[in-house]
Order: structure tokens, then sequence, then C-alpha cells
């Protein structure tokens, strides 16, 4: 028989039948993970992400055993480093591999400190070292192996102390981020009563800068609100001022309009520069609609400006007569300087020409306190 032909033969049986005539070939299919499934929880921090992997083992054993107040110094969780076997693994001692299975790994996707230590962009390996009152946690370079048992304390990129803390049970081990900010967050695992956090933070804003900076050379820069969205991050982050002034610039010579020039103009007085400032925001004025104009006023009541959110409201209102919120904005003011009386009768305008039932309610409840002598603001 030709050899070509048989070839093509057991191919075809083999197709045919479900059976690989060479058993190299045969692949081990996929089935659940139980009784510790694999799981993946990510937080974005700024643009920033922190990613971590791991299996969940649960406080009940696979055999049905309630093991409460038997996961932490035994051979589930061990304390410190247990000792190596003889036969396998890399000989060394290893700690508690912080999970499941395979390793727990964390990505960081920019480079970050954990708890006040550097550490750089990466997967690592996550494990702990566990004593009663906290743990050594330990960042590894090796994050491809099974477990602990290949560890090898050379490949350590970084090691943090930290103390645990008590919680009400958690069967089946987590981690979690809390305590969220704009450029942190604490990672946590909770297992049964205990747990164990650190803190990860990223040096935000210039990331976010250099993306910005990145996005305008793109799609970012066709159109004002690009521009207008950098130049407000610098003005809220309170950092390039002078960056974000150019961005409020090029925002306004690709569509001039109230947001931008009222960026700029808070860019300015950032800067010292209040008389350009007050030349900038005249201008944004005469493109605002009654709404921002308002809106601004507001602004300046916060800022406790009283004089000047006055003189918004009364040039809103000789701009835009009986206009809604003009009115509202009137008795804000009077509100604001304590003449109940005046914003009272503003606020009562204001409920002729309200648009709207929830915008009718809030004015009527606005009423209510200003007879009582009540501020609105």
């Amino acid at each position: 028989m030709n050899k070509n032909y048989r070839l093509l033969r057991n191919v075809a049986l083999t197709l045919a039948t479900g059976f690989f005539l060479n058993p190299c070939l045969a692949q081990v299919v996929t089935s659940p993970r139980d009784p510790s499934p694999a799981a993946e929880v990510t937080q974005t921090v700024g643009l920033a992400t922190v990613k971590i992997n791991y299996s969940r083992p649960s406080v009940v054993a696979p055999n049905g055993t309630d093991r409460t107040g038997k996961i932490y110094g035994t051979t589930v969780a061990h304390y410190g480093y247990q000792k190596a076997f003889p036969t396998f693994g890399s000989g060394n001692d290893f700690p508690w591999r912080a999970g499941a299975n395979e390793n727990t790994t964390i990505t960081f996707s920019d480079n970050a400190k954990v708890e006040g230590q550097d550490i750089a962009a990466g997967t690592y390996g996550l494990f702990m070292a566990l004593s009663e009152s906290g743990a050594d946690v330990i960042f590894s370079r090796n994050a491809e192996s099974w477990g602990s048992y290949f560890y090898d304390e050379t490949e350590t990129a970084l090691k943090v102390t930290i103390q645990s803390e008590e919680i009400r049970l958690t069967k089946r081990l987590t981690y979690n981020f809390v305590d969220v900010t704009k450029n942190s967050a604490a990672v946590v695992l909770d297992w049964e009563n205990r747990r164990f956090p650190f803190k990860v933070e990223f040096d935000v804003v210039p990331s976010v800068l250099a993306s910005m900076r990145n996005e305008l050379r793109s799609t970012g820069g066709f159109g004002w609100q690009g521009y207008n969205t950098a130049a407000n991050y610098c003005l809220t982050n309170n950092t390039n001022l002078e960056e974000g002034l150019k961005w409020a610039e090029a925002s306004i010579v690709s569509s001039s309009n109230f947001n931008n020039m009222n960026t700029k103009a808070k860019i300015l007085t950032e800067l010292g520069k209040t008389d350009e400032a007050k030349e900038t925001m005249d201008l944004a004025m005469e493109q605002g609609n009654p709404l921002q104009i308002h809106q601004y006023g507001r602004t300046l009541i916060g800022e406790k400006k009283l004089d000047e959110a006055m003189k918004i409201f009364e040039y809103n209102s000789n701009k835009h007569e009986n206009t809604w919120p003009v009115n509202v904005g009137l008795a804000r003011g009077f509100s604001a300087k304590g003449d109940y009386k005046a914003a009272l009768k503003y606020m009562q305008k204001a409920l002729e020409n309200a648009p709207q039932q929830f915008n009718k309610d809030n004015v009527q409840a606005n009423i209510e306190k200003l007879k009582k002598g009540e501020d609105i603001n």
C-alpha cells in the first residue's frame, strides 16, 4: 500500500472515530476547578491598574470538614517558612502561596509603591510569610511556578511587613480593594477571621499628563473638548499650569465657548494674572447661556465671593430677563447676603417659570425655607 495513502487513511480514521493513533497528541480537557476556583480582581487607580489572579480555597475542606479556627499556623496556611521537601521543588524553605493551586500573581501596569517602597511595573508571584500578628508580603520575580514549592528567595523583588486585622468570618479566600483614592488603594486578603492589607500607590499625575499629551497628538486633539479636559486636569490638580494654559488656549482656537474661556480664566487666576483672568471671564460671560452663568455665580458663592456672585446673577438677569434660572440665581445671591425678604421675592418669581415639576418642587422647598429665615445655599 502506498505510504501516502496509509497516512491519509489514518488521518481519516482519527477524524471519524475521535481516537488518535499517536497517544502523544492526546489533550487534557478542561473541567471546573473545585474546590478552589480561579478568580481575578482588578482596580484602576488614575490610569494605572492592579490585577490579582488567584485561586479561592474555602474554610470548609473538600471532605466537608469545617476548619474555622484551624486555618492559620497549620498546614493550610502555615506560619513562617515551611521546610523544603527533600525530593520535590527548589529545595528551599517556602512561605504560604497566599491562595491555592499555582502562584497567586499580582500585576502592576505602572511603576508603583507598596507600603511606601518602590516596585517596578510587571507581574510578580505573591507570597506571604505569616505570623500570629501579620505577615511579610513577598513579591517574587518568579510568577510562573506551581504553589510555593519552587520558591527562591534570591528572586524576591520586594518584601514588606504588614499587620493583620480581625474581621467577620469570610469562608472563601477573597482579594479585594478598599480605601481607594485618586492615587492609591489598599489590597486586602480576607480569609476566615483575618485580613491582610497592604497599600499600593501610583504617581498618577505624571502618567495622566503623559497619556493626555499622547492622546492630544491623535483624535483627542481634533476638537476643543480634549484640550479643555487636559487643561482642567492641570487646574484641578494644581500642576503644570503653564502647560494647562496652552491647552486651554488651543481649545479656544478650536472653538471658543464659555467652558474653555472659563477654564482659561481660572488658570490665569491661579497663575496670579488677575487682570487677564478678568478680561477672559468677561469674554466667557458674553458666550455663556443662562444656566452656565448661573452655575458660575453659584461657584462664587461657594468661594464666599458674595459681591462678585451678586454681580453675576444681576448680569444674568439683565441679559436673560425672566429666563430660567436667573430668578433662582438672584434669590440665592440675596440669601447668601442675608436679605431673605428679597430672596423670597425672586424665588416666588422663579416658581412661575420653573420648566419641570422637580424644578417647581425644589423652588417651593426653598420658598418654605426663606419664610423661616433660613439660608438656601
